[in-house]
C-alpha cells in the first residue's frame, strides 16, 4: 500500500495542480473573451439613427449666422465705394430677414459663398420644421456709406 499511495500522491498533486492552472486559464479566457467582445460592440456598434432635432439645427444656423456676422465686422473701409450688402436669412414667406453690411476689404467671395449657403440652409430648415413668421417685405438700404471706417446702411 505504501508503494501505491507513493506513485499517486505525485499524480494528486499535479492533478490539483493542473486543476488550479485549468481554472485560472478559464478564467482569464472569459475575462479576454468579455474585453474582446466589448471592444468589438464598441467598434462595430450601428450606426446612432437619433436625426439632429430642430434645436440642434437651429443652433448650428445661429453659429453660421454668427460667424458670418463676426467676419463682416472685421471689415474697415477708407471711403463708400467698398461697402457693400447683401441678403442674408431667408425668411419663410420669401426674403432675407436682414441686410448685411460689409467692405471690400475682407474676403468678399468667401462671405458671399458662407452667407448663400446659410440662407439655403435656413429655407430648408423652414421648409423642413414648417417655420412661420410674419410676410413683411423687408426693403434693402438704399445706399451704403463708409463713416469712422465702417460701412454703413442707409435706409
Amino acid at each position: 500500500m505504501g508503494f501505491f499511495c507513493s506513485i499517486t500522491q505525485p499524480f494528486k498533486v499535479k492533478s490539483h495542480l493542473f486543476k488550479e492552472y485549468f481554472d485560472l486559464m478559464k478564467s482569464r479566457f472569459y475575462i479576454v473573451f468579455i474585453l474582446t467582445m466589448s471592444l468589438s460592440l464598441m467598434v462595430f456598434q450601428c450606426e446612432d439613427d437619433s436625426k439632429p432635432t430642430m434645436e440642434d439645427e437651429q443652433k448650428a444656423l445661429i453659429s453660421s449666422k454668427d460667424f458670418i456676422e463676426d467676419l463682416a465686422a472685421t471689415a474697415i473701409c477708407n471711403e463708400s465705394t467698398e461697402c457693400k450688402f447683401i441678403a442674408l436669412g431667408s425668411k419663410p414667406c420669401g426674403g432675407p430677414w436682414s441686410y448685411l453690411v460689409y467692405s471690400t476689404s475682407i474676403e468678399v467671395n468667401k462671405l458671399e459663398a458662407m452667407v448663400e449657403d446659410y440662407n439655403k440652409n435656413e429655407a430648408a430648415f423652414n421648409l423642413k420644421w414648417e417655420v412661420i413668421s410674419d410676410c413683411s417685405f423687408l426693403l434693402p438700404p438704399t445706399s451704403v456709406i463708409c463713416e469712422n471706417n465702417k460701412c454703413v446702411a442707409v435706409y
